[in-house]
This record gives C-alpha cells, sequence and structure tokens, in this order.
C-alpha cells in the first residue's frame, strides 16, 4: 500500500488546512492516523469523503492541557501498542502591533497556540517512542522563528520556542531511535491567507501539498540520519 503501512502517525489539528492534507497523505502512504482536534464532529465531517476503514481515528483534547494530553496519548498507546510518527501541525499567528503596545495577552495566545501544544504532545509521546527504541517527530515551525519581525513578536517568540524545543528534543533523542525536525514554511497557500491578502500573489506562496511532502520525508526513513533540522520551505517568496 505504501512506505508507512503498518505504521501509526499522529496529528495534531487536523481540521487545520495544514493538518488535514498531511492527515490524508499518511493515510494515502498506508499509515493509520489518530488526529487530535478540539472539535471531533467538525473533524469528522472533513475526512467523511475517506474511505479507510479504521486506519483514521480521530480525538477530542485540549492541547494546552498537559493532563489532559497524558491521558488520551496513554489510551492510543493502550489501543495502538505504538506511536511511530508525530507531527504537531496545530498553530495560529496574528498580527499584534509594536512590542510595547502588543497585549501582554497576545503572547500567552500565541505561545499557547504554537509552542504550549507542540510542548505538551511532545512530552507525552516521546518516551513511548524512547521505550520502543524509535521514532519520528515533525514540529510546525516558521520562517518568523529565524527572525523577529515588525508587528509580529508574539508569534515570533513561539515559533522561536518551538524550534528551541525541536533542537533539544532531538539532541535528547536520536541515541534512543527518536528522530526530531521541524519544518519552517513561508506564506501558505490556504483559503485563509488568500481571503486576508487578497491583494497577495498566492503564485509564490508554499503549496500545502508541498509542505506536507516534506513532512513525510521527515518522517520516513530517508530521513534517517536528519536529527535536529530546522528546513526551510520558503516556496518562491
Amino acid at each position: 500500500m505504501g512506505e508507512f503501512e503498518g505504521r501509526v502517525a499522529v496529528v495534531t489539528g487536523g481540521t487545520g488546512a495544514l493538518g488535514g492534507r498531511i492527515v490524508r497523505r499518511f493515510l494515502e502512504a498506508g499509515a493509520t492516523v489518530a488526529t487530535i482536534d478540539r472539535d471531533v464532529d467538525k473533524a469528522r465531517r472533513a475526512f467523511a469523503d475517506l474511505d479507510v476503514g479504521d486506519r483514521l481515528d480521530v480525538h477530542a483534547a485540549d492541547l494546552v492541557d498537559a493532563a489532559d494530553v497524558e491521558e488520551l496519548v496513554a489510551g492510543l498507546v493502550s489501543r495502538w501498542e505504538r506511536i511511530d510518527h508525530l507531527v504537531n501541525a496545530v498553530g495560529g499567528f496574528s498580527f499584534d502591533g509594536p512590542v510595547e503596545t502588543a497585549p501582554l495577552a497576545a503572547f500567552d495566545r500565541m505561545l499557547d497556540m504554537n509552542f504550549r501544544t507542540a510542548l505538551n504532545v511532545c512530552r507525552a509521546v516521546v518516551p513511548f517512542m524512547k521505550e520502543r527504541g524509535s521514532g519520528t517527530v515533525v514540529n510546525l515551525g516558521s520562517r518568523a522563528a529565524l527572525a523577529g519581525g515588525a508587528e509580529v513578536a508574539p508569534y515570533a517568540i513561539a515559533k522561536t520556542a518551538v524550534l528551541r524545543l525541536t533542537e533539544s528534543l532531538a539532541a535528547e533523542g536520536k541515541r534512543a531511535g527518536v528522530r526530531v525536525n521541524c519544518v519552517l514554511p513561508g506564506t501558505l497557500d490556504t483559503p485563509a491567507n488568500r481571503q486576508s491578502m487578497p491583494g497577495a500573489d498566492p503564485s509564490s506562496w508554499v503549496e500545502l501539498d508541498a509542505l506536507a511532502d516534506v513532512v513525510l520525508f521527515l518522517s520516513s526513513p530517508a530521513a534517517r540520519a536528519i536529527h535536529g533540522a530546522a528546513v526551510p520551505v520558503f516556496g518562491l517568496e
């Protein structure tokens, strides 16, 4: 069926444009996929067209709540007896104004959406991978993790934290058979971005399939020697 046949992938944010595409790509490659989102009904509707039997498992959880995440992951391991791949695709973006006027709540919001979600899921999943002696993690970073920009400090800081998390996990996990990397996309070609930037040229943006290709590559045996990488996926920008 595909190179991921017999493997179990956990993908957060399956109802998002990117997360949904990654879920579908793993399924096409033969994997069993557990996707975690806040809204189970929305997730089920998003994949209602798929005929994959019990290879798609949809769950709800508050990924900012570490205890909620730990309970869910323990249940997944009990059911599948393995988690081979984790992709943290949950995230969010906002313009919040200059640092001196940006609401402090915006920093917490961006850290929650982009960093704490990935942190909590990694803390719950990676120990099981280390125990089995194998596994891959791909975190969703951003080009903003490489340099701050005007009016996006909360977002840039959160994505920088994702990058440092990735590097630390990679250093800790590589001797235990766990590979951890992240992708740094530029502007993604999504309906939301087209709507919010009607004057922009989306032909230079990153296609979702192109980014999903990179995620699956980093999850595959072909990337077996790659640890702690931050892969730029900027399209033509």
